[in-house]
């Protein structure tokens, strides 16, 4: 067992530092403020071709043990099984499994779609894990959600995670103090067992601006945050300097008093932040819940929760389309699919030789295709997830998420800017037809690349002739 999962299983306050693996080694320690301290390396953050984690690990000191992210963007399951040997090897036992934010060289796939990219989720990086062993698993989650579709969304791909053997949480960065109360009295009355770290960041108004700017994934900077940080900034710099610490502090201690087994920092790797965080802590650690929440809201110059918040999306039922479509589509995908008779007479058409011919094999594609792209946006993934996505399919999605989204949604748009998040649609089509626990509990394998630009009817009813044996 590491010693990150003992502290977090002994219930003991946890800090992890964030470590980019395009820096040179930095100044690292194994304690911080009396808490124990661990070191986080990031994946794939500044650029597409960033050194791996596994790459620079050996590069810092042995004795302080370290965290190391797996970013799926980009990458396949075959890429992860790799590092997970890998990691073992190196006696790596901590792992943080991310799905990823938009690959910097994305690519849509529109003139090639062999060239898409491909995204592997965090549910498939933890089921496979899980079944090797020897591993002490995170996954993220972003509770800083304003639109309810969108928000149970989150939450329904939460629970596949935990279900899936996740046995840590960190949360997206974030600010708005009561959101991180409520999803923590949510934990401790559903999954009390699983620790959860909250990330934060002492933000300047350097970073707030940076962030905004770049549209940095899932991140909620309001526009009076933002003001704010300035008009500070520029009335008194060092003055200002001292309160980003002073607010960094009193989140660290408001998470701890909340009932979080740790903080993730990021943006606090460097000896002196440390030190003035280190300070910041020590004057503000016999303050109780209440009086670092009145010092936050002082400091912030805001009692309201609004200033934290975005403009919250309009809520609204599925349409009656929608979900007349998906029972159209659920009657005969049972028919023509599910049933007892539509398996056995499928598993005897193909089983016939015909289907081993490459001209009879590449009709049936074809046929495939045509058939269900008009009509939900079919790719030809060769291992069709329809009847476990409310028949919303998961190619629809840029970065081809079956399980669930993505943390970079803002108010069910799509990190990708140019639709709504298909997870919104489902989550909100779930509600509305009954369907809320397959979102929850179905784990959907992830395909193989040697799945795709194959029939998955042939896969479906003949499996043992298909790509996929």
């Amino acid at each position: 067992m590491s010693l990150f999962s003992e502290h977090l299983t002994r219930g003991q306050f946890c800090i992890s530092f964030e470590y980019l693996t395009t820096a040179k080694p930095q100044h690292v320690v194994n304690h911080f403020a009396g808490f124990p301290a661990f070191m986080t390396l990031a994946d794939r953050v500044q650029t597409d071709t960033d050194p791996t984690p596994l790459e620079v690990a050996n590069d810092y000191p042995q004795q302080v043990e370290k965290i190391l992210h797996f970013s799926g963007k980009g990458r396949d399951i075959s890429d992860f099984e790799v590092f997970l040997d890998e990691a073992q090897e190196q006696s790596i036992e901590n792992l943080l499994l991310l799905t990823g934010d938009k690959l910097k060289q994305h690519n849509d796939g529109v003139h090639n779609p062999a060239l898409r990219s491909r995204y592997l989720e965090s549910v498939n990086q933890v089921m496979a894990a899980k079944q090797q062993g020897g591993f002490y698993l995170g996954v993220a989650f972003n509770p800083f959600k304003y639109a309810q579709a969108e928000r149970d969304a989150q939450y329904f791909k939460l629970e596949k995670k935990i279900k899936a053997g996740a046995d840590y949480v960190i949360t997206q960065l974030g600010f708005d103090t009561q959101v991180l109360a409520d999803y923590q009295q949510y934990m401790q009355q559903h999954f009390a067992q699983i620790p959860v770290l909250a990330c934060i960041m002492p933000l300047t108004f350097a970073r707030a601006r940076f962030m905004v700017k770049q549209k940095v994934a899932g991140i909620v900077l309001t526009p009076y945050m933002l003001s704010f940080l300035q008009q500070e900034q520029l009335a008194d710099a060092q003055q200002a300097e001292k309160n980003v610490y002073a607010r960094c502090a009193l989140q660290i201690l408001m998470c701890q008093k909340m009932g979080y087994a740790g903080v993730h920092l990021s943006a606090c790797h460097k000896a002196q932040e440390q030190n003035k965080l280190a300070l910041a802590l020590a004057e503000y650690a016999k303050l109780s819940l209440q009086e670092c929440q009145n010092l936050w809201t002082t400091l912030w110059q805001s009692n309201s929760v609004e200033d934290f918040q975005p403009i919250s999306a309009h809520d609204h039922a599925a349409p009656l389309e929608q979900v007349l479509k998906y029972k159209s589509m659920h009657l005969m995908h049972e028919v023509f699919f599910s049933s007892k008779m539509a398996k056995g007479v499928g598993g005897l058409i193909f089983a016939a030789k015909l289907w081993n011919k490459p001209k009879a094999d590449d009709a049936l594609l074809k046929t495939e295709f045509i058939s269900k792209h008009g009509i939900v946006g079919c790719e030809s993934c060769g291992q069709c997830r329809l009847g476990e996505t409310l028949y919303i399919c998961p190619e629809t999605c840029p970065k081809g998420l079956a399980n669930g989204p993505c943390g970079g949604t803002t108010l069910d748009r799509c990190e990708f800017e140019d639709r709504e998040c298909i997870h919104s649609v489902k989550a909100r089509l779930a509600q509305s037809v009954g369907q809320t626990e397959v979102l929850k509990q179905s784990l959907i394998p992830t395909v193989a690349i040697e799945a795709r630009q194959t029939s998955s009817w042939k896969n479906w009813f003949y499996p043992q002739k298909s790509e996929l044996s």
